[in-house]
């Protein structure tokens, strides 16, 4: 089973994307393609080094605060609508970072943004830990959002781009996959450390953790380039002559908002990610009468293992030549197949409901790790990085209203099923208007 190839000849590729002759698979993490001269392919490691910071970056910066502001907001007492909105401005103003982040990987180098992402995260979490009063959250919040925001999705594309072409796929799911064991491990740690420790020593704990191994990793893994090591992308022998795209993409002007590639693409990811963190928020909460707490939360970690499992099987059937669009409209409908089992089960039936949450869970995560592959496809390398990061910031700053906006459906559960799945099939619409 393969996607179906897009052979439209108006589809602009930046790179080549097909595959070296007698190149191997990679499986997993353990088996790393070798160079024709016997020297190990270090792009590999890089994938391994992704995997932990998303680990690391998901788990504090994307997954932690809901489980913040229920910590907060039982021992403080403090009200819930003002600790959304802390957190609403931490993804918007990570948003605003995420948008500059080519431009500081020019200026600074990857290795400084990375290092300082880690460390603005540690103090950023040490903010929300140490807050008395409901307004110091409004100081700690720009530190975490530019900490989240240098690593996180886009910066992880940054650092894995330049050592995969034709790869890429598999390469991005495999780290992206650290995003998906953040949420499925360090969410219940948080509860298991904050119960144990308290909120300031977890959070100085994992801060330090976090900050100390994404300091040394970018020294070890993300400053050495392909060419510093003699080695070519995907792991080809220096001799290989690389496949030249069959057509080449245009540059993307100042204003890219004017291109339909780019608004394609941005409009459909950002809608698809709204639909899916506003169901996300609430999916919990919806379980509990209808599972019970503890099986809510087995339901919900098994729709995490589910996202895993989604982005593997994309990564390896995600064929060169394969339509990147028509992979994602593929996602976003099987999404919208997930929210309508869950429609039916919320009438009663456990069954539908669980089907549901599974067959929801296997697009999560492709959902971010599928826009910077279109990009490379529609996009010239040297204007790759500026793409993925507005598209990445569009969306971010759009998600960040899902919750609130989903929150206003609770008076009906069915219609919040009902929007999410509609929502998958327009994004997945708008991402097929350029194939």
């Amino acid at each position: 089973m393969t996607f179906a190839s897009n052979s439209a000849p108006s589809v602009a590729r930046a790179e080549p994307d097909s595959t070296t002759p007698g190149q191997t698979a990679a499986p997993g993490f353990a088996m790393l393609p070798a160079m024709q001269t016997g020297q190990k392919f270090f792009g590999w490691k890089v994938v391994r080094a992704g995997f932990v910071t998303a680990f690391f970056a998901w788990g504090i910066g994307f997954y932690g605060p809901p489980i913040f502001l229920q910590t907060l907001a039982e021992r403080q007492g403090w009200p819930v609508g003002l600790l959304s909105a802390a957190i609403t401005t931490q993804f918007l103003l990570g948003a605003l970072v995420v948008a500059q982040l080519a431009g500081l990987h020019r200026r600074f180098g990857q290795v400084a943004v990375l290092r300082a992402g880690g460390l603005l995260t540690a103090v950023g979490l040490l903010g929300w830990a140490l807050a008395r009063e409901p307004w110091q959250l409004f100081l700690a919040a720009p530190l975490s959002a530019a900490g989240w925001a240098v690593t996180s999705s886009a910066a992880l594309n940054a650092a894995i781009a330049p050592w995969f072409v034709h790869r890429r796929p598999m390469a991005l799911g495999m780290a992206f996959n650290g995003a998906s064991f953040g949420g499925l491990i360090l969410s219940p740690l948080w509860v298991a450390l904050i119960g144990g420790l308290g909120f300031p020593a977890a959070a100085t704990l994992v801060g330090l953790i976090f900050a100390g191994l994404l300091w040394w990793m970018a020294g070890r893994f993300f400053a050495p380039t392909p060419a510093m090591l003699g080695q070519q992308p995907d792991g080809e022998a220096l001799s290989a002559t690389p496949a030249k795209p069959p057509v080449e993409a245009a540059p993307l002007g100042q204003n890219p908002w004017t291109e339909k590639r780019f608004l394609t693409l941005t409009a459909g990811a950002s809608l698809a990610l709204f639909a899916q963190i506003g169901l996300v928020a609430h999916l919990f909460s919806i379980l509990v009468p209808l599972l019970g707490a503890g099986a809510a939360g087995l339901a919900m970690g098994g729709a995490t293992g589910c996202a895993i499992l989604g982005r593997m099987v994309v990564g390896r059937l995600l064929r060169p030549g394969a339509s990147r669009r028509q992979a994602a409209a593929l996602n976003g409908a099987v999404q919208a197949a997930g929210s309508a089992l869950m429609l039916a089960g919320s009438f009663g039936s456990v069954p539908l409901m669980l089907a549901g949450c599974a067959l929801f869970g296997l697009g999560i995560g492709n959902a971010t790790s599928l826009p910077p592959l279109i990009a490379q496809r529609d996009f010239r390398a040297e204007d790759l990085p500026r793409a993925v990061a507005l598209v990445t910031a569009t969306g971010q700053a759009a998600y960040a209203f899902a919750p609130a906006a989903f929150g206003l459906l609770r008076f009906e559960t069915p219609y919040l099923f009902l929007t999410a799945g509609l929502l998958q099939l327009i994004a997945g619409a708008l991402i097929l208007a350029r194939r």
